[in-house]
């Protein structure tokens, strides 16, 4: 038996190619088609959905592989020969191996049972190697967290906001501020961008409300920001 337990990507990937295979803590995931992620690869292998056609594996309104309760046992395959694999097993000229089987919750409360000690012994080794890694982050300083603010604390910062005559701009999410397209002093149009917002793997772009000149940046790259949270006061 074997759990692996794992971090994820920070920041995350922009792109992660369709049918990988990652683990993110316990979890383990494969990406069904082209996007954004953040668990750490482990494999890769066929598709999890299918597009053109109804097949086997991917019957009339299913058009999704796997189901509840399935368990799943990957075997080794070349690169090349997992790409010729994919356009058969798509096109529904090759088929997976499936077995029907019975998921009974009493026999996994005594397997559970059974194991009770060697999964205790695991478990206490796996959570020691975890706090043995996180002191040998403290040790090298790569687990501390500055703050990138630079520009004050948050309440003196809301309070500039607050008794301000002007146009305050606000973030839409909460995220990190991804970078600053302006400076203090610079005279803006209506609709132009200020600034980028990192949030949940998507680059969100802040835009003037109206045109008029930068007084006050409340905000500098890298700094951690909540939905509503001003970032550029306005005159």
């Amino acid at each position: 038996r074997h759990r692996l337990v794992t971090t994820k990507y920070n920041p995350a990937r922009t792109w992660t190619p369709e049918n990988a295979v990652g683990i993110g803590g316990a979890y383990l995931c494969v990406y069904g088609m082209e996007g954004p992620g953040g668990y750490q690869f482990v494999g890769r292998t066929v598709q999890m959905w299918n597009r053109w056609r109804v097949t086997q594996a991917f019957p009339e309104g299913k058009p999704w592989l796997l189901r509840f309760f399935d368990q799943i046992r990957f075997y080794p395959m070349g690169a090349e020969e997992l790409l010729d694999y994919r356009k058969e097993f798509v096109a529904g000229r090759v088929a997976l191996r499936m077995e029907e089987g019975v998921f009974r919750l009493s026999d996994y409360q005594r397997f559970l049972r059974d194991n009770d000690a060697s999964i205790k012994d695991f478990k206490q080794g796996q959570q020691a190697a975890f706090e043995a890694e996180r002191e040998r982050w403290r040790i090298a300083g790569v687990s501390e967290t500055h703050d990138a603010g630079g520009a004050g604390d948050a309440d003196a910062r809301a309070a500039a906001a607050q008794a301000f005559e002007g146009e305050v701009v606000a973030s839409q999410v909460s995220g990190g501020v991804w970078s600053v397209l302006v400076a203090v002093g610079a005279e803006v149009t209506a609709g132009q961008a200020l600034l980028v917002i990192e949030s949940m793997k998507m680059e969100i772009t802040v835009h003037a409300h109206c045109a008029g000149r930068i007084e006050r940046l409340l905000c500098v790259e890298g700094q951690s920001v909540t939905a509503g949270q001003p970032l550029v006061l306005m005159c």
